[in-house]
C-alpha cells in the first residue's frame, strides 16, 4: 500500500488543460520542481526524528492511561478524555505518515508501523485506510475517484445534492451547521469502518488487521471497566470517540473542502495542477504544524507524499515560487478562514435544496 502512494511522486506524462492563470500544465511543470526538491535532500527519511516522536508520544499514552488507573471509579477521569483523543490524534498521524512510506522505505517496516498505530492503538484498519487514502491522492476532489468527495453522510456537488431524499435531504440543507457536530461521531464511524473493510482483505491479511483491531476493543474495554463501573466506563468512551473524530476531522477538513473540482468529462490535468489547485495550505508556525500533524502543508504533501512530515515547511518556499514562475494559483489561508470556506462549500452545495 505505501508504495502506491509513493509512486505518485513521479510526474505523468499526459498534458493538461489550461489553467486558470493561462499557463499549460504539463509533465514538464512538475520535473524542474521536483528535480530541485531532490538536490535539496528534501525527500530523504527521517527516521530519526520519527523515532523520537513516535517514541513520545507512547509514553504520553503510558502517562495518560496510568492516571486513568490511578483517579479510578470517579467522574474526574472525563478529564482525561481531551489529552487522551489529541494523543490518540497523534497516533493517526503516524499512521498515516507510515502509510505514505515517510518514515521508512522499507515496505514491512512501513506496514508494520501502521498496523500498530492504526489497528492496534487507534481500533482502525490501516488497510481501508490506505485503499482510500491512495485513492484521494491520485485524483483529489474528483467526484468520480476521489472517496472523500463521493455521496455519504455529506454531499460536494450540487448534483449529489439534488438526488438526496427524505432525510438525507434534510441533512444536505443543513450540512453546513452540522458539520462539526458530526464529526463527534468520527471516532466511532473509523472503528466502523475498518471491520467492514476485512471483509474484502485476503484471508491471511485479515487475520492479522482484524486480530488487532479486536486486540484493540479488547485492551480498551479492560482498561475502563477494571478502572470504573460500567456507566462511568461507557461516558469515558463515548467522550473520548466524539473528541478524538472531532479533533482529527479538524485536521482534514481544511484541505480540499471548497477548492476546485477537476470536471469528470473535461481534460485531465497534469500531476502539478491536479494537486495545487485541489488543495489549501493553512498558515501558522510550530503550533498549526503541530495541531494539523503537518497536513497543513497540503499542498506540498499532495505533490510529494513520501516527503517526511518536518521536510514539508521546507519545500514549502519552492513549491510557491515554482508555482509563482508558471502562473499556477497557490491558495493558503489562515485556519479559521480554511474553515469557514469549507463551510461556505458544503452551504452553498446545499442552497438549491432550501
Amino acid at each position: 500500500m505505501p508504495q502506491a502512494v509513493e509512486a505518485t511522486v513521479a510526474p505523468p506524462q499526459s498534458d493538461g488543460p489550461e489553467s486558470p492563470a493561462g499557463s499549460r500544465t504539463t509533465g514538464s511543470d512538475f520535473a524542474p520542481l521536483l528535480k530541485t526538491v531532490k538536490g535539496q535532500g528534501l525527500l530523504e527519511r527521517r527516521t530519526g526524528w520519527y523515532a523520537l516522536g513516535i517514541t513520545a508520544n507512547l509514553v504520553a499514552l503510558g502517562a495518560v492511561v496510568a492516571g486513568i488507573v490511578l483517579i479510578g471509579d470517579t467522574w474526574w477521569n472525563l478529564l482525561l478524555t481531551l489529552p487522551l483523543a489529541v494523543l490518540w490524534t497523534r497516533t493517526a498521524f503516524f499512521g498515516h505518515d507510515a502509510g505514505h512510506a515517510q518514515i521508512s522505505g522499507d515496505r514491512t517496516a512501513s506496514r508494520m508501523t501502521g498496523l500498530v498505530h492504526a489497528n492496534l492503538l487507534l481500533g482502525m484498519n490501516e488497510a481501508w485506510w490506505n485503499d482510500k487514502h491512495v485513492r484521494h491522492h491520485a485524483n483529489p476532489n474528483h467526484v468520480d475517484k476521489d472517496p472523500d468527495v463521493g455521496v455519504g453522510a455529506l454531499v460536494w456537488t450540487q448534483k449529489q445534492a439534488a438526488q438526496r431524499e427524505g432525510f438525507a435531504r434534510w441533512l444536505t440543507r443543513n450540512q453546513a451547521r452540522l458539520f462539526f457536530p458530526m464529526l463527534l461521531l468520527e471516532g466511532i464511524a473509523l472503528k466502523t469502518y475498518g471491520f467492514q473493510f476485512l471483509r474484502r482483505m485476503p484471508v491471511r491479511e485479515r487475520a492479522l488487521a482484524g486480530g488487532l483491531l479486536v486486540a484493540h476493543l479488547a485492551l480498551y474495554a479492560t482498561l475502563l471497566l477494571t478502572t470504573m463501573s460500567p456507566g462511568k466506563a461507557v461516558v469515558f468512551a463515548l467522550v473520548h470517540h466524539a473528541l478524538f473524530g472531532l479533533h482529527l476531522g479538524m485536521a482534514f477538513a481544511p484541505n480540499h473542502k471548497g477548492m476546485e473540482m477537476p470536471d469528470p468529462d473535461g481534460d485531465r490535468w497534469g500531476h502539478l495542477q491536479r494537486q495545487v489547485l485541489t488543495s489549501r495550505n493553512v498558515r501558522g508556525a510550530f503550533l498549526t504544524d503541530w495541531f494539523l500533524g503537518g497536513l497543513n502543508y497540503q499542498i506540498e504533501h499532495h505533490l510529494f507524499p513520501s516527503m517526511p512530515r518536518p521536510h514539508l515547511r521546507l519545500a514549502q518556499p519552492l513549491v510557491k515560487a515554482h508555482c509563482a514562475s508558471i502562473g499556477m494559483p497557490y491558495a493558503e489561508t489562515g485556519l479559521v478562514e480554511s474553515y469557514r470556506q469549507a463551510l461556505r462549500h458544503m452551504h452553498e452545495v446545499g442552497e438549491p435544496l432550501r
